[in-house]
């Protein structure tokens, strides 16, 4: 792909900071489905250390650790009307985590911008979906070991989560029904996504790619009495395809 010359600037300065093992293409635009408002992503591998002084120039920079373990860090920048986020990624959490995924382990964690969490994996999903720049990454095909253990775990997080959409429409709290039943579906997305061996590397559009997107429809016309709320939720359940005499191991 042909970069723009401001993005194609700041991909260049990268390559040669030191520490930069790989510069990457990510997001929409690696995978060939930008929209008009699609930014560009680039990531950066390193290990160990990287010297972020080049890249300052050109805006904030947030180092390594700033944005949590997964994210780690980076940069918003605009260059000539082009807007380039800038991902740090360390190889050696890179590679701990894309071990654990092919042992079928993760974790979620609670990240800015995620409903139901991100999973430890996605650093996986990222190196499967990117375009090197300047440098290698290791292949990351789907492990069948995730596939295999994510979804069940996936779907105990959304029948929890609709448990939890119940007990708020009960007490007729509205936002609190609405944020668990919409985590719910999330979660059942990513059960989907994981038993096809398909990477997602964050919540756009994951339902749809789930083939969950009839759910938009329920909701829009979401209730407010309490007995409304509740009916929707059973409703939600049902299209998720929960079965109705599901054991509950935390009760």
């Amino acid at each position: 792909m042909q970069l723009p010359p401001a993005v194609a600037e700041i991909a260049a300065v990268l390559a040669g900071m030191r520490g930069t093992l790989a510069v990457v293409l990510g997001g929409s635009r690696a995978t060939s489905t930008p929209h008009a408002g699609s930014d560009w992503d680039l990531g950066l591998y390193y290990r160990g250390e990287i010297d972020l002084t080049a890249l300052a120039a050109y805006g904030v920079v947030h180092p390594p650790g700033s944005w949590g373990r997964l994210m780690n860090g980076g940069a918003w920048l605009k260059r000539e009307n082009e807007r380039v986020d800038v991902l740090l990624r360390d190889l050696n959490a890179v590679d701990q985590w894309s071990r654990r995924a092919e042992e079928g382990e993760f974790e979620i964690d609670a990240l800015l911008g995620y409903l139901a969490g991100a999973p430890t994996y996605l650093l996986s999903a990222e190196l499967a979906s990117c375009r090197p720049l300047y440098g290698q990454v290791r292949e990351m095909p789907f492990p069948p070991q995730l596939a295999a253990i994510a979804p069940p775990r996936w779907r105990f997080c959304r029948s929890f989560s609709l448990d939890y959409a119940r007990m708020h429409a009960k007490r007729g709290d509205a936002a609190g029904t609405l944020g668990q039943a919409a985590k719910a579906v999330l979660e059942e997305a990513h059960a989907i996504v994981c038993e096809r061996g398909q990477w997602v590397c964050n919540e756009k559009d994951l339902t749809a790619k789930a083939g969950l997107g009839r759910l938009q429809e329920l909701f829009a016309t979401f209730p407010t009495g309490s007995g409304d709320l509740l009916l929707w939720v059973d409703r939600i359940s049902d299209e998720l395809g929960v079965p109705p005499d599901e054991a509950k191991p935390w009760r």
